[in-house]
């Protein structure tokens, strides 16, 4: 198997089963702008996503059918990198289907788009310079980290995923301004641990789930709760006054709103 590098604003190594070959990126005639926007068209498979790039991305790809070939676009700041067949409902049922993609992102200031269809992920954005983050997927099984606090201020966090199994650490590190997560029915733990830097607000929007927020000590926050046959467990450092809960805190103010048809939801630190 055969692996070449081609080298741009893109670092990447395409890796076919059957084959190896080159994707020519052309320099650009103007000077790449301050911010960025990437945007990743991901489908069925495993995806990988980390800091340490010297590049925007560098990483590899791998697959063994033609329709999950990777094609970029690059025009003005703006990147994609998306499927040959980027319309995830009308694949083909491919036996044995192996679509992989391993990337590690640069640490410039970037707005980074990820959608997908049904995938395993695996992200850690710690050390980023995220300025917007919009995360789009199906029935998913994603585990997110901001394990180091982000380089620039994130305006907003948004995610809409189907029905799942996401875990996201560290929120405080993502630096946002706004995080907005909707979701149908699943299991999903949002830990707002990390370093946090300024007020912030957040809006959660839940089917029939299994919804757990962490919110450590000393964080000064408040939840509003809405929704019908729903099951609410707060830990003892949380007050309640009907369906509003409280944490007193020093410094920043964090504002909840949690709309839930049913489900569970937990509160604790």
């Amino acid at each position: 198997m055969n692996k070449k590098i081609l080298s741009a604003c893109l670092i990447l190594v395409l890796t076919s089963l059957a084959c190896g070959f080159n994707i020519n990126i052309p320099q650009p005639a103007e000077p790449i702008p301050d911010e960025i926007s990437l945007k990743l068209s991901f489908g069925d498979g495993d995806l990988k996503l980390s800091s340490g790039a010297t590049d925007l991305v560098e990483g590899t790809a791998t697959y063994n059918y033609e329709e999950f070939k990777p094609k970029i676009e690059s025009e003005a700041g703006k990147v994609e990198i998306k499927l040959l067949d980027s319309d995830f409902d009308t694949l083909p049922p491919l036996k044995n289907r192996k679509n992989e993609w391993d990337f590690k992102l640069g640490n410039q200031p970037m707005n980074l788009e990820i959608n997908s269809g049904a995938y395993e992920g695996m992200f850690d954005f710690g050390g980023l310079s995220l300025t917007n983050l919009d995360i789009n997927d199906g029935a998913a099984d994603v585990t997110i980290n901001f394990s180091s606090p982000n380089q620039s201020e994130m305006e907003t966090f948004r995610y809409d995923t189907g029905a799942s199994n996401v875990k996201i650490e560290n929120l405080a590190n993502a630096n946002f301004s706004v995080f907005d997560f909707s979701s149908g029915a699943g299991d999903y733990t949002l830990d707002f641990s990390g370093e946090w830097q300024r007020d912030a607000t957040v809006k959660i929007e839940s089917g029939l789930s299994n919804v757990i927020l962490i919110v450590p000590e000393g964080v000064n926050v408040i939840a509003t709760v809405e929704g019908g046959a729903l099951n609410v467990s707060a830990d003892s450092s949380w007050n309640q006054d009907g369906n509003i809960y409280r944490k007193d805190g020093q410094g920043i103010k964090l504002t909840i709103v949690i709309e839930m048809g049913a489900g569970n939801l937990t509160l604790t630190d």
